[in-house]
């Protein structure tokens, strides 16, 4: 049975760590804003059968105009985002339909996402109900807690543990979720008062399993000035194979 997704994209931040006067997810990528190239991306998955925009409000009438004309052949809505990424996705969850089976959220500025990638995480999420992409940590990791050093740096943490680098991956997204299940788990972050970083922070905490599928460091977020021109770099490759 075909299962119906819902996509969702907040895309509300200010990228201040951009060092930009416009955010990041409105900086042009190959001459098409950030938003619009992922959520083109995106569109290439067929799977897909609609997408939700969490947006600043004064941008939401211009990321609809944008997405309106990117003919996706699929319904876009654009809804006002929050102040973080957890209540952006919030704000857009009451405008998922009802008969949708899946929801997968993705960041609006990581853009070279794969079509590959994105089937086999809604693949994996259709039969476990919760799944996102990820990859593996390369750097050795260390769990630190902030330390006070007297007459030394102010911003130094201790080191408590040295975290074995094959129970480490770096969550990326798409994160595709049952609907219910991520529903049930924004419910219960927000009686309980609760923020995580991602999507799958809040439905580990209501006991759930969360799934990881092999992802790609070329599925980079947009966060620093130099991922831009990664990307740049990433998508002229992309290209030259073709």
């Amino acid at each position: 049975m075909t299962k119906r997704v819902t996509a969702i994209l907040p895309a509300a931040g200010l990228g201040t760590r951009m060092g930009a006067e416009t955010p990041k997810q409105f900086l042009s990528l190959d001459g098409v804003p950030l938003l619009l190239f992922t959520l083109q991306r995106l569109a290439a998955c067929p799977a897909i059968t609609e997408f939700i925009i969490a947006t600043r409000a004064e941008e939401v009438d211009s990321v609809a105009a944008g997405a309106a004309s990117a003919n996706l052949g699929r319904p876009v809505r654009v809804v006002r985002g929050g102040d973080s990424r957890q209540d952006s996705v919030a704000n857009a969850l009451p405008e998922v339909s009802p008969d949708a089976d899946l929801i997968l959220v993705h960041d609006a500025v990581r853009p070279l996402v794969t079509r590959d990638q994105i089937e086999r995480v809604i693949a994996e999420a259709a039969v476990c109900d919760a799944a996102i992409v990820g990859i593996p940590a390369m750097d050795t990791v260390k769990e630190v807690k902030r330390a006070t050093v007297v007459g030394g740096a102010s911003d130094v943490a201790l080191i408590t543990a040295t975290i074995p680098r094959e129970r480490v991956v770096l969550a990326q997204t798409p994160q595709v979720f049952r609907a219910s299940v991520l529903l049930e788990a924004f419910a219960r972050a927000h009686q309980d008062g609760v923020s995580a970083s991602d999507e799958a922070g809040l439905v580990e905490r209501i006991g759930r399993d969360v799934h990881v599928v092999p992802g790609s460091e070329r599925n980079l977020k947009i966060t620093r000035p130099g991922d831009m021109e990664l990307a740049e770099f990433y998508l002229r490759q992309e290209r030259a194979a073709r």
